[in-house]
C-alpha cells in the first residue's frame, strides 16, 4: 500500500504507538534467540523503530513499499545528527520494495515486521510469498520477528468503532466495515489538518484527505504452519508484547522464527 498525504501525517497520528514496547520485546527476543548484527525492517514506515534500533548499534535496513513513507523517514533522520552519520556510513538504509519480494545484498541476521504490517496482506499467497523472501534472505539461525493482529481484535474494531480524534492540528473520524468471512476489515478514515489561513484572513484552514485501508486476520495455526513450510525450523507465538501464550483475549500476536 503507497501512503501519499498519509505519510506526513503519520508519525503525528501515530505518537502514542508503543514503539518502546516494540523495541524491548526486539531485544528480549534477540537476547534470548541470538542478538544480531545486520538487521531487514520490513513494512519500516517512517522509520522510527528502524532509528531506534540504529542508535543501538544495530546495521538496519528498513524496507516499505511508499516511496513517501521513506521519504518522511529520510527527513527525520537528516535532522539528527547522530542519525546522519549512520546513514553516511551505511549503518542505517532505506530501500524502497514489497515485502513479498524482498531482497538484501547478503543475508542478514534478523528481520523484524511490527505494528500488524503484515495484516495489511490480504491474500494467503502473499503471506506465504513473504515468509519464503524472508526465510531466504536470513542466514542459518537467523531469527523473523513480527507481530499481527489476533482475528478477535479486527471484530472489535468493527464492534467499537467509530473512533474521534481531535488533538487541535489534526482530527479524524475513523469508521470500520468488518468481512466476517475472510476476517478482513476495511478502515475508512477522513482527516483533518490546521495550516495558517492566508494574509487575507485570520482564521485557519483545514485541509481534509480520506485514506482507505484494508487489513485480514489469520488463524494463528495457519501461520505457524505456513512458516513451517517456508523452511523455519522453530516456530514461536507469544501474546501482547509479553512472554505468555496468547488466548482468545490477545490483542496482537507475536511470532518468532528460527531458520
Amino acid at each position: 500500500m503507497s501512503y501519499g498525504k498519509f505519510a506526513y501525517v503519520y508519525d503525528e497520528l501515530m505518537q502514542d504507538m508503543p514503539y518502546a514496547k516494540w523495541q524491548r520485546f526486539t531485544l528480549e527476543a534477540w537476547k534470548k534467540y541470538g542478538n544480531p548484527s545486520e538487521v531487514v525492517e520490513l513494512g519500516c514506515g517512517t522509520g522510527t523503530l528502524t532509528a531506534m534500533l540504529a542508535e543501538q548499534g544495530y546495521r538496519m535496513t528498513g524496507i516499505d513499499l511508499s516511496e513517501d513513507m521513506l521519504a518522511a523517514a529520510r527527513d527525520k533522520a537528516d535532522d539528527r545528527p547522530m542519525l546522519q552519520g549512520l546513514l553516511r556510513s551505511g549503518s542505517l538504509r532505506f530501500a524502497c520494495q514489497d515485502m513479498t519480494e524482498w531482497a538484501a545484498p547478503e543475508p542478514v541476521d534478523s528481520v523484524i515486521s511490527f505494528c500488524d504490517c503484515l495484516n495489511y496482506l490480504t491474500e494467503e499467497k502473499q503471506i506465504e510469498d513473504t515468509f519464503r523472501a524472508t526465510y531466504e534472505g536470513l542466514k542459518p539461525g537467523g531469527t523473523f520477528l513480527f507481530d499481527v493482529h489476533h482475528p478477535n481484535t479486527l471484530r472489535r474494531y468493527e464492534e467499537e468503532q467509530p473512533f474521534v480524534l481531535d488533538e487541535g492540528d489534526i482530527s479524524y473520524i475513523w469508521t470500520c466495515g468488518l468481512d466476517e468471512e475472510r476476517v478482513e476489515i476495511e478502515h475508512h478514515l477522513r482527516i483533518f489538518v490546521r495550516r495558517q489561513g492566508d494574509s487575507n484572513t485570520s482564521k485557519d484552514i483545514y485541509d481534509r484527505f480520506d485514506e482507505f485501508h484494508v487489513e485480514r486476520a489469520y488463524d494463528p495455526q495457519w501461520l505457524r504452519e505456513a512458516l513451517l513450510r517456508a523452511g523455519f525450523s522453530t516456530v514461536e507465538t507469544y501474546a501482547d508484547f509479553e512472554w505468555e501464550k496468547p488466548n482468545d483475549e490477545s490483542e496482537r500476536l507475536f511470532y518468532v522464527a528460527v531458520k
